[in-house]
């Protein structure tokens, strides 16, 4: 799903429903500049969470499941493989998150038991979202809003509280202009 639609929150909700504590990895923690680190950071990673018992997040996996037809380099193919190759093996609970789920390897969606697609807010949830943030009803014009996430009203939120800012419309308005930052310029 899009960027701050609550992706890495839910595998953290998840874990929690499940007792569960959360090895998180983001792609700078599995990544290296030499030949051959980089698989074993994986290596380690599903390790640990196995050893640990603990559910293994990676998020923004994507930088290591592309697909396999798109590489222009060797090492490009094994970091794929051996992400593919540790999936197959899984001793832990696993999630992935990603923004780009049509770039994915073809072999790594048949290893995910479950694929769940995170979207935009739909137009019945942001006046409540509105409401959770900012603790007021908010105005009609906020139904004009189409790409909206949750992460972008709590991005709008540190702003109102650093700024004290109170007045429904006005923050209304940051909402407005956070979306027009999405839009093609």
């Amino acid at each position: 799903g899009p960027p701050g639609t609550g992706k890495s929150e839910y595998g953290k909700f998840l874990a929690k429903q499940l007792n569960q504590k959360i090895l998180y990895k983001r792609a700078s923690d599995l990544t290296s500049m030499w030949v051959g680190q980089t698989e074993k950071l994986i290596a380690e990673a599903f390790k640990q969470a196995t050893d640990e018992k603990k559910i293994l997040l990676i998020d923004e996996g994507d930088s290591f499941l592309r697909d396999r037809n798109l590489s222009k380099n060797s090492w490009e193919t094994t970091m794929v493989n051996e992400m593919l190759s540790q999936m197959e093996m899984l001793g832990c609970t696993f999630i992935l998150t990603t923004n780009l789920m049509d770039n994915l390897d073809a072999a790594a969606l048949r290893r995910f038991t479950f694929k769940i697609k995170f979207d935009y807010l739909r137009k019945d949830q942001l006046k409540d979202c509105f409401f959770h943030y900012f603790g007021s009803e908010a105005p009609d014009k906020i139904l004009k809003l189409d790409k909206m996430a949750p992460g972008d009203f709590a991005a709008i939120k540190n702003n109102v509280d650093i700024m004290d800012i109170t007045d429904p419309n006005e923050i209304c308005q940051m909402l407005i202009e956070e979306q027009a930052l999405k839009e093609p310029h």
